[in-house]
């Protein structure tokens, strides 16, 4: 099928394209930017006017719900939600129920993904194992099995000897690790305290002094300095009727 794209604004950041051009599409491959070939002929066209064609997104931390999260959210439906918004490729990371530590979940999740036929799905495989920041995983099985890089997802490594033999596996064999920046003490609570809420205004009690029955009417609005008020609204003026009898 040949497409041809018309009066689009083309965004490529790897060249540093630009521009409002038309794109031909043969055989799902780009045949040329700009001007069609004059051998060219569309089966179908899309006027692409006002619109950005540009490579396709990539959303580098996307929970899928499977596995384990699947009474949330399905595999079907969030990689269609990704399509629909220009994302083609996502990236999983590795703290699914169970954790992807395991070859075998991991082919699993990318089959899954590969039946669909909408956005590719790039499973971030464990760095430890249940990501418990104690045992390495086999990085040398994941990757085999689909993962293109390794982490800890939300979950810091509190042992920086692990850290260290991790990173150094991975770095022997080029494997891409991907970490947080978080600190295990500092992330667990503030490092600041919060600052206490203001306290509440009390309410002016009355001043039976000013708004006696024997006081002249003037005095009832005489400024009410009632200690129990706060400064800025020390000087409230004391305008309740007077009492009966």
């Amino acid at each position: 099928m040949k497409l041809l794209i018309e009066q689009g604004r083309v965004i490529d950041p790897a060249s540093g394209r630009d521009e409002v051009a038309d794109i031909a599409i043969a055989a799902g491959r780009i045949v040329a930017i700009g001007k069609a070939p004059g051998s060219f002929t569309p089966d179908r066209c899309l006027n692409a006017a006002g619109c950005i064609v540009s490579p396709g997104l990539i959303d580098l931390c996307a929970r899928l719900g499977e596995p384990g999260n699947e009474h949330a959210r399905m595999l079907e439906s969030e990689v269609g939600a990704a399509i629909a918004g220009g994302v083609t490729s996502l990236v999983c990371p590795p703290d699914t129920d169970p954790v992807l530590d395991e070859p075998g979940l991991v082919e699993m999740l990318k089959m899954r993904a590969e039946r669909l036929h909408q956005s590719r799905v790039l499973p971030l495989g464990a760095l430890t194992r249940g990501l418990a920041g104690e045992q390495l995983t086999e990085m040398a099985e994941l990757t085999e099995a689909g993962c293109i890089a390794f982490g800890q997802a939300d979950a810091p490594l509190i042992n920086t000897q692990v850290l260290h033999r991790a990173l150094q596996y991975a770095s022997t064999f080029g494997y891409a690790v991907w970490l947080r920046p978080q600190d295990a003490w500092l992330g667990a609570a503030w490092a600041w305290p919060a600052s206490p809420p203001p306290p509440k205004p009390s309410p002016c009690k009355p001043c039976w002094s000013c708004c006696a029955p024997s006081a002249p009417a003037t005095r009832a609005a005489r400024a009410c300095t009632s200690a129990a008020s706060p400064a800025p609204k020390a000087l409230r003026c004391c305008a309740r009727p007077r009492p009966k009898g």
